[in-house]
């Protein structure tokens, strides 16, 4: 089990209070009286937002997930169900089986987002979303990748920073639990967040967080622009994705190759369609045994056979 920070006693009702007021209007919850499942590991950042879900007056369900990945991981959920008593919102537990392997983070991830079920709301800061711009450009992402995670209902605490999730847990005067794996540089996020991150303050002279964040946004609302220009080109018009802006036309035909697919296509892949638009090959492979073949000016997708 992982260890436990004990807060000490709960501060005084103006502190604990005021703490409050402060952070609420920079979260991105649903309407009062919305029901939300939100996932509670027993982290500082899981239990700040399952604080600041019941402060918003929603009707919050905890939700534990262990994925038995290490010694006594189940007895989390009992910190966790007595932080939801406490508070005010329901509770359930959950275990999913990850087996050992390569991607095991990614994996268990992709396990607890299955568990928790569509529309959870979990804890990621500010902190977290700096770390994924920069996880997605060491992985060499195109410009959707720099937006991150989207605020909202989902991902509600994007505007509030770790340092608060903590002082919040002190004031409300909740122990929260530390999770080992958080510490081991096997996971490249861990990496980022003890190396890269600091490493990037001492040359900027100043905290990033805030700057990597504000280009998650930025880049957002060019994703959403850009989607809604090549929205208007259909992508199965080679002369039209001939005549279009290259990135829009790649823009378009990734949304027509990736509808109904777990991952977007990669850019090998849509400049390869992108030669049959313009007539340098009349057919092309994707992954997945999925074919584009041009015929009469149009492009045809042909699935694989099953």
């Amino acid at each position: 089990m992982g260890g436990s920070e004990r807060a000490g006693p709960e501060r005084a009702g103006p502190e604990r209070d005021g703490l409050l007021a402060s952070l609420l209007p920079r979260c991105r919850f649903p309407a009062p009286g919305t029901a939300l499942r939100v996932g509670v590991s027993g982290g500082r950042d899981s239990l700040a937002l399952l604080a600041l879900a019941v402060a918003q007056g929603l009707e919050v369900t905890a939700v534990h997930v262990d994925h038995g990945l290490r010694p006594g991981s189940a007895e989390e959920a009992g910190v966790v169900a007595a932080a939801a008593e406490r508070l005010g919102a329901g509770f359930e537990a959950r275990r999913v089986v990850v087996p050992p392997g390569p991607n095991l983070e990614e994996r268990a991830r992709e396990a607890r987002r299955v568990a928790l079920g569509p529309g959870a709301a979990t804890g990621h800061t500010m902190d977290d979303q700096a770390e994924t711009v920069l996880l997605r450009l060491l992985r060499g992402t195109g410009p959707d990748g720099l937006a991150g995670m989207t605020p909202g209902p989902e991902h509600p605490l994007l505007g509030i920073r770790r340092a608060e999730t903590t002082a919040l847990c002190r004031a409300l005067g909740l122990g929260w639990l530390e999770d080992p794996s958080n510490a081991d540089p096997r996971f490249r996020r861990n990496q980022v967040r003890q190396k890269l991150l600091p490493l990037c303050n001492e040359l900027a002279g100043r905290d990033v967080v805030p700057l990597l964040a504000r280009l998650a946004d930025l880049a957002r609302e060019d994703r959403a622009l850009l989607a809604e220009l090549a929205g208007t080109l259909d992508a199965t018009d080679a002369r039209a994705l001939r005549a279009a802006p290259r990135p829009l036309a790649r823009r378009a035909l990734r949304a027509w190759l990736g509808a109904d697919q777990p991952h977007p296509p990669d850019l090998a892949s849509i400049e390869r369609v992108l030669a049959v638009a313009c007539g340098l090959a009349r057919a092309t492979e994707l992954p997945g045994g999925r074919r584009v073949a041009r015929r009469a000016g149009r492009l045809r997708l042909e699935e694989p056979e099953r």
